[in-house]
């Protein structure tokens, strides 16, 4: 009976063997990213998929073995972009600030995020191309949904601070507030896309809207612009207006 020699152990200084195949030749993240800048471009339909693998550097099968199909690879690109400007704001969100100075923060970080771009601006990725998918695709319609939602919340919770500092009215609703705020985010999404510059100087902070209180505003909640004042917003419940009747009660600071 022949029995099998053992093998040689291995020496502690021996150099595993190297593994067979091809190594990956791309880096997931990197190609996501630029996924994400073409989506972001030309939208969901206008992108083949001879564009992402022109862009990415890899074929086709590569694609779908990384990636999916295109419609999973455009959520990839979405939830990247949203982790990505989620990162750029949250600490803005969470920092206790005086509301016209985080306002402030919040829109300029967004002007950076929309104007960015080498072939020019690119705006928002939820305005510009996922509300379009969201029409026919229930699960980018969750997410767009979710989007908005999120963005609502967290303003609502930047005015209901400023409510409990005074730094807002008893009578201003977070709620509405923050809806507005949201509205302001993607309007400037929108004009970043049409190339509309940015403003060379930023607004002046002083005195720039801030007002004084003397008790409630009166009955009629008739408003117009304050005389010889330039607001940044006009709506009642912020205060940045004055009443039409005489008894009105809100007036702008000196």
């Amino acid at each position: 009976m022949v029995q099998k020699s053992k093998k040689p152990a291995a020496s502690p200084g021996a150099v595993a063997p190297k593994r067979r195949g091809r190594p990956r030749a791309y880096q997931p993240e990197i190609a996501l990213g630029k996924a994400l800048d073409l989506f972001r471009k030309d939208g969901f339909a206008a992108t083949s998929l001879d564009d992402l693998s022109a862009a990415t550097g890899m074929n086709r099968p590569s694609l779908y073995g990384a990636f999916g199909d295109k419609r999973e690879l455009y959520i990839k690109s979405y939830q990247r972009y949203r982790a990505d400007a989620r990162e750029a704001m949250i600490d803005i969100f969470r920092n206790e600030l005086p509301i016209r100075e985080r306002l402030q923060r919040i829109y300029a970080v967004a002007l950076d995020i929309y104007l960015s771009g080498e072939a020019g601006p690119r705006g928002c990725f939820t305005v510009m191309t996922a509300a379009s998918e969201a029409v026919s695709d229930p699960d980018i319609r969750a997410m767009v949904l979710e989007g908005f939602s999120e963005l609502d919340k967290a303003f609502a919770a930047c005015f209901r601070l400023a409510k409990e500092k005074g730094e807002l009215p008893e009578s201003a609703d977070p709620v509405v507030l923050a809806q507005l705020a949201s509205a302001t985010i993607h309007t400037i999404a929108i004009r970043a896309r049409a190339r509309v510059p940015r403003r060379a100087r930023p607004l002046p902070s002083s005195n720039r809207g801030k007002i004084t209180r003397s008790g409630h505003c009166c009955a009629t909640r008739r408003w117009k612009p304050a005389t010889n004042r330039s607001w940044v917003l006009t709506a009642p419940g912020l205060g940045p207006a004055s009443c039409a009747c005489a008894r009105c009660q809100w007036t702008a600071a000196a």
